[in-house]
């Protein structure tokens, strides 16, 4: 197992180049100074850990591949991307210009905000106000962790806070593009991004992506091959903002990450990865953690591209 502890000593002081999350009240309270990993290895089933690993914290935009899984779950991959697209924006993931400029039918990718809003509105319409309990237990089997729970103070800073989301999907709705009641959709997309994980549960669901959709624990499968591969060409192209096609060819690792400063990688067939440093870039991304990030996939040769 490549040495985590020696990794996480050596860029956790790169923390300070970065900030937390501020426009999130709850968030703009979390210590920076906080680095953790989780490595689930596929070949012996072992995982490593380091750092603040069992720490928790808000999953944030990396639960928009949990509900985008539970939407090709419950609708099929076809008919899922009738309703949102596959490609970069070019813009922020909170900005609305991309439709509006282009006139476009549907969000540009179910990782963008509007996307993601999109994405459960599908589960919204057909569960209903139960969408977010579903969401959750889904979580939970996925990420391997019967503790994950919803943060009640992330969860009500979000709604305090975000009328941005609240326009994207506005708009959304006035151009017939949810499929879920739109009250519903919203709140139950501030509930997702209020769910609470640790680096070794983003590990846990990296491994079942890297696994093609089969939980590697108990072997049950979630999603078809096909459907876990989509999902990860979409974490490759567009899960880290406007930095993905940058990491694509620095680190060369299907990634989402989330503003609580996570990070999920799936390294196909070999590696799910798991890290917490809450201090972020200028995009949204955490500062240490993509430094981690590389220097594991390098000392583990892992870029997809090699």
């Amino acid at each position: 197992m490549i040495q985590l502890e020696k990794l996480v000593k050596k860029n956790l002081p790169k923390e300070k180049e970065g900030k937390v999350a501020s426009y999130i009240p709850a968030l703009a309270e979390v210590d920076p100074k906080q680095l953790g990993v989780a490595l689930y290895d596929l070949e012996d089933g072992e995982v490593g850990e380091a750092g603040q690993s069992e720490v928790r914290f808000a999953i944030e935009s990396i639960s928009k591949v949990i509900t985008l899984m539970l939407a090709i779950k419950k609708m099929g991959l076809q008919e899922v991307f009738k309703h949102v697209g596959s490609r970069q924006t070019g813009f922020a993931f909170n900005s609305i210009l991309n439709m509006e400029i282009e006139r476009a039918k549907y969000p540009l990718n179910p990782f963008i905000n509007a996307g993601a809003i999109a994405t459960t509105s599908m589960v919204v319409s057909k569960t209903g106000d139960d969408a977010f309990e579903e969401i959750l237990d889904f979580a939970r089997d996925i990420c391997n962790d019967p503790n994950l729970y919803l943060d009640q103070v992330i969860y009500h800073s979000e709604r305090r806070t975000g009328n941005l989301d609240r326009s994207l999907a506005y708009y959304m709705e006035s151009k017939n593009m949810l499929l879920g009641d739109v009250v519903t959709s919203l709140d139950t997309y501030f509930k997702q991004c209020s769910m609470m994980v640790t680096a070794r549960s983003l590990a846990n669901l990296g491994a079942v992506l890297a696994n093609g959709g089969v939980k590697p624990w108990d072997n049950k499968r979630i999603i078809p091959d096909e459907e876990a591969r989509c999902i990860k060409s979409l974490m490759m192209t567009t899960g880290l903002y406007n930095q993905s096609g940058t990491y694509s060819r620095l680190i060369g690792v299907p990634t989402k990450s989330g503003v609580g400063g996570g990070l999920m990688s799936a390294a196909p067939h070999r590696y799910g990865i798991g890290i917490f440093s809450p201090a972020l870039d200028k995009d949204g991304n955490s500062i240490a953690g993509l430094d981690l990030l590389r220097d594991i996939v390098d000392g583990l040769e892992l870029d997809i591209f090699d």
